[in-house]
């Protein structure tokens, strides 16, 4: 029994410090789901909240907000935990749209929105503010890259049609050649012509930079300093044009995959060799919570001895997390480098195993 206590205890405490690098990130995908009230104010407020960051030794953990008043917190007047804005089940509502839009079904724009309980006219505006598409390019994005990795998977062209949702053969092929990004030949002359909005936000991590096309996420990185990633993104994009933008759902999303170490269901726009995109694509099969070493990623592939070319299309990857370069290290177990840290990368492990204990 007594062994059981300890255990419970280290859990507790172990959860509470994942908790607190949330409220450190500013969240907002995780409020709701736990709440934190302040000693120093006797206040308790959603994990995204915008007021002066408190000392740790003056918070603690509540899971619903009748346990914060029950422990005599009254509720922050600023981000007001016990309400839901408009903005939060818009949120909620465009990640259910995202999933409806995926499935293999054709399904119409207003159906959707039907489905998600907004107005068409609000459903699109909305959708389209957020994830910087319409609902159908997003769903002919998703489609797209079904049928590019089926393409691997099935015994024919025509099986691999079918198996990714597409009518026909025509929009197999549209689909897969226009919405899967610009060539690499494009990207490496600097993406002349395309537009690219980018946000900066802030995480337990340290500052993050997301930026992305009409496709999808096209960089994700990680920094001290938020100068540091403003010139990253002009150095990698110099030919592009750059829209600073404010934070839409997916800057959120990014920055809950970082702070637990599990990518949600993001669209991406990869942009790199045929190689480069073959090693990515396996980097985001390998299981949260599990590493492969580079021989195995190479072995995968069926290109045995590529061993160092794996390790420099790892070294390559433009979206931290979002494709999980840090799940592979070397055959001894040793971490090796990281792009952005060996420190973070052995954090954002140490993260996925804990969540995945958990779950």
């Amino acid at each position: 029994m007594h062994l059981e206590l300890e255990s419970a205890i280290d859990d507790l405490v172990e959860k509470d410090a994942e908790r607190w690098r949330v409220v450190e990130g500013r969240s907002t995908l995780a409020d709701g789901r736990f709440f934190y009230g302040v000693r120093t104010t006797g206040v308790f407020c959603r994990p995204s909240c915008a007021s002066r960051l408190p000392h740790r030794q003056n918070v603690e953990f509540f899971e619903t907000t009748e346990a914060a008043r029950t422990a005599g917190y009254r509720a922050c007047k600023r981000c007001r935990p016990e309400s839901s804005t408009r903005k939060d089940e818009t949120v909620e509502a465009l990640v259910e749209a995202c999933r409806l839009l995926s499935l293999e079904e054709p399904i119409q724009t207003r159906e959707v929105a039907s489905a998600v309980g907004l107005s068409n006219s609000y459903f699109q505006r909305s959708f389209k503010k957020h994830l910087g598409v319409t609902p159908q390019q997003y769903r002919r994005r998703v489609l797209a890259e079904r049928g590019r990795d089926a393409l691997g998977q099935t015994r024919s062209v025509t099986e691999s049609i079918y198996e990714a949702g597409y009518a026909s053969s025509s929009r197999f092929y549209e689909g897969v050649g226009r919405e899967l990004g610009m060539k690499p030949s494009v990207a490496r002359a600097g993406a002349p012509g395309e537009v690219i909005r980018y946000a900066l936000a802030e995480s337990s991590l340290g500052h993050v930079v997301i930026a992305w096309t009409h496709r999808g996420v096209c960089l994700v990185s990680l920094a001290d300093s938020p100068d540091e990633l403003a010139a990253q993104v002009a150095e990698r994009f110099p030919k592009a044009r750059l829209e600073e933008a404010e934070q839409a759902a997916w800057t959120a999303a990014v920055v809950q995959a970082v702070e637990i170490a599990t990518p949600a269901g993001i669209p991406i726009d990869i942009r790199g060799t045929a190689f480069q995109e073959r090693v990515w694509r396996a980097l985001r099969e390998i299981p949260a919570g599990e590493t492969r070493t580079y021989s195995e990623v190479a072995k995968a592939l069926g290109m045995p001895s590529a061993v160092r070319a794996v390790a420099g299309a790892c070294a390559a990857n433009p979206l931290a997390v979002l494709v999980p370069c840090h799940r592979v290290v070397r055959a001894d177990g040793d971490l090796a480098g990281y792009r952005w840290g060996v420190d973070r990368k052995r954090e954002l492990l140490r993260r996925e195993a804990y969540w995945l204990r958990r779950n």
